[in-house]
């Protein structure tokens, strides 16, 4: 029988998953209705995504110009790291979302990785090897001329409160039912699955399935069911982030910029109405007055006069993220700090894998299992990627930097891809064998991080690559994609 499906909380991540579950289950009968109090405020913090937001709307058949003017969007190409290494020409890097044209580039900067990777003086920097970061630089739109059939990959910048409020428009057109309810309390049935949610004004909310996207509370899940937090402080030191918005500023680069602190690193996201700025951090090692007033510093005067936010960030995921009859979703179901913007990858994923497991069976539990491992095995493989941003970095000034790079709480899967990298294997094998098929991120994702901090040789060690070594012509890389540009025009923030 269709089931009826309650959708506890809104924001960003509670809206994208009642959105994509009424698009996938409503053909078949299925209800959906998400209460939220507009009393009590959302996080926030997340205005980045991966490319899967892309695909998101173009699921919903959302054209991209209604949303991002709608959300004060912009492009974004990829991510700028500055600051993580201070070996003399690897200061940053470019971590791109790449397309069709790096087909042609990407195996020669592979080819030059596995050549430097055993010592030999050849052109190995992810920033020579990549459309994106080429485009961001120059401060390209991502759509080409028609004449140019590679349009590149890319993500976005956005308001979440206003991306939350549009999809909120879009979700009751669509047919999603909307209550504007406090809950209190969840009533659990005798075979202890979730019954209803009882709210403050006396009302009971019954349903067939219940989606937690209540946020750090996790109201269903963590409270109601008990599930177990697998928490992932022994491998991720930050804690806290100070967030501060300042006055627009253009042109902008299509990009977000990462740049190390002295106890963690700020984000700075330009939208088209302000720049969003944070500073995600250690409480070990900076007091939250501390936090401000070194994001301050940073700042300089933009920060003149804007209040600050502070926030607390429980790290980890849920071990079960489908329970019984509740789907956990957005910070109900966890968190990993925005390093990589993933927050909303993994709702979009979460959503789109459980409707194709729930319908497929019937809307029976058949495939919780498999699902589960499924979103069990994405968590970890993307908190393995984001801590060997810290366990490879190339700083040596403040204690914070020295203990992640001496950090030891690893994975077994992350030691086993810094011994492939240390001992020359395939990338790609080495992550297909790690992580298998389904792996949040691609060898060519991996060559960045390790290649951007200047994971190599020292200097003094690196020879001329021998007459049969054939490395890649990064010079002509590089002329192919500045030709490319000129089929981009120019993008105005704002």
């Amino acid at each position: 029988m269709p089931p009826h499906i309650v959708v506890l909380g809104g924001g960003s991540a509670g809206w994208i998953t009642a959105c994509l579950l009424h698009r996938e289950l409503a053909p078949r009968g299925a209800e959906v209705t998400l209460v939220e109090s507009t009393d009590i405020g959302i996080i926030g913090v997340g205005e980045g995504s991966t490319p899967q937001l892309k695909a998101f709307f173009d699921h919903l058949g959302v054209a991209e110009r209604e949303w991002m003017q709608a959300c004060d969007a912009t492009y974004k190409l990829g991510i700028r790291f500055a600051g993580w290494s201070e070996r003399p020409g690897y200061e940053s890097y470019f971590h791109p979302f790449p397309g069709p044209v790096d087909l042609h580039t990407e195996p020669g900067f592979i080819r030059n990785c596995a050549l430097k990777r055993r010592g030999f003086d050849v052109p190995a920097h992810p920033d020579d090897w990549f459309l994106a970061a080429r485009l961001a630089e120059a401060k390209k739109s991502p759509h080409p001329s028609v004449t140019f059939p590679f349009p590149p990959s890319y993500g976005y910048h956005f308001d979440a409160y206003k991306l939350g409020a549009f999809l909120r428009n879009w979700g009751k057109r669509e047919g999603i039912v909307h209550r504007d309810l406090r809950v209190d309390e969840v009533e659990l049935g005798a075979d202890g699955d979730v019954a209803a949610l009882r709210c403050e004004s006396g009302e009971r909310l019954a349903g067939d399935l219940f989606v937690d996207c209540s946020g750090f509370v996790s109201l269903i899940a963590q409270q109601a069911h008990g599930v177990p937090f697998v928490s992932y402080a022994d491998s991720l030191l930050n804690d806290a982030a100070v967030v501060m918005p300042t006055a627009h500023v253009s042109p902008a680069k299509p990009q977000t910029d990462s740049v190390a602190m002295e106890a963690g690193w700020r984000w700075r996201i330009p939208l088209t109405e302000r720049v969003g700025n944070g500073y995600v951090y250690s409480s070990r090692f900076r007091s939250s007055d501390e936090a401000e007033a070194e994001l301050r510093r940073s700042l300089g005067s933009s920060g003149d006069g804007i209040d600050a936010r502070h926030l607390k960030m429980k790290v980890g995921r849920v071990r079960e993220t489908w329970h019984g009859n509740c789907l956990a979703a957005g910070l109900a179901q966890g968190f990993i700090e925005p390093l990589e913007a993933t927050a909303l990858h993994i709702a979009i994923v979460t959503a789109l894998e459980f409707a194709q497991a729930y319908g497929s069976a019937g809307f029976e539990p058949t495939h919780r299992e498999t699902f589960n491992t499924r979103i069990a095995r994405r968590y970890d493989g993307i908190r393995d990627y984001i801590t060997a941003h810290y366990r490879l970095n190339r700083r040596t000034d403040t204690a914070y930097w020295r203990e992640g790079a001496a950090n030891d709480a690893l994975s077994d899967e992350l030691k086993a891809m810094m011994s492939a990298w240390f001992t020359h294997r395939d990338i790609a094998e080495a992550v297909a064998e790690i992580y298998g098929p389904a792996s949040p991120y691609p060898a060519m994702s991996w060559h960045c991080l390790f290649a951007g901090y200047g994971t190599f040789p020292s200097d003094e060690k690196m020879q001329p690559p021998p007459p049969n070594a054939g490395p890649a012509d990064a010079e002509a890389a590089y002329a192919m994609l500045s030709a490319c540009l000129g089929n981009f025009s120019e993008y105005a923030i704002g």
